[in-house]
């Protein structure tokens, strides 16, 4: 494997993180040496955790993965790339839908810098109908996330909302 693809930032917003976040992050590990799950700080969406606890939850579902680092990030993702001294961005997509978004965004930070790629990585079947929106959705409203997060963010959910 070339230098350039040793290494692959997965950025987000990962409010909160869920288990297809990790199966990506975990199967992106088997192709690359280092995963950088990089948390937005900067984000449209109205996020119900605040950046820390966002890294926090991360760097707790990811403590026993090798090779998956998590980092918190601000501004343009095309400067965190050049700031790790890395090329290659991981986008998952769970539905047709997801596509066209992606597509957007991939082709707009290649037309910034050339030497950018996006590797999409079609999320496992069992988590293609998963979203951080519907898990704090139904954490919102009472419901059990047990089966789409890892413990320690369901706890940080059920807090959240006083439950």
């Amino acid at each position: 494997m070339s230098p350039c693809l040793r290494r692959i930032i997965y950025p987000g917003t990962f409010d909160p993180i869920t288990l297809g976040h990790e199966d990506l992050a975990r199967r992106a590990s088997q192709l690359f040496d280092e995963v950088v799950v990089a948390v937005a700080a900067e984000t449209p969406k109205q996020t119900i955790f605040p950046l820390q606890e966002r890294v926090a939850l991360a760097e707790a579902c990811f403590a026993n993965l090798p090779g998956i680092r998590v980092r918190p990030f601000q501004g343009l993702l095309l400067h965190l790339l050049a700031e790790e001294g890395v090329q290659v961005i991981l986008r998952g997509l769970r539905a047709v839908s997801d596509f066209e978004h992606e597509f957007q965004l991939a082709s707009i930070q290649r037309r910034m810098d050339q030497r950018v790629e996006t590797l999409f990585l079609m999320t496992s079947d069992a988590h293609t109908f998963l979203s951080s929106s519907l898990v704090r959705e139904i954490s919102r409203l009472g419901g059990d996330v047990s089966a789409f997060v890892q413990p320690v963010v369901a706890e940080a959910l059920r807090q959240r909302f006083a439950l």
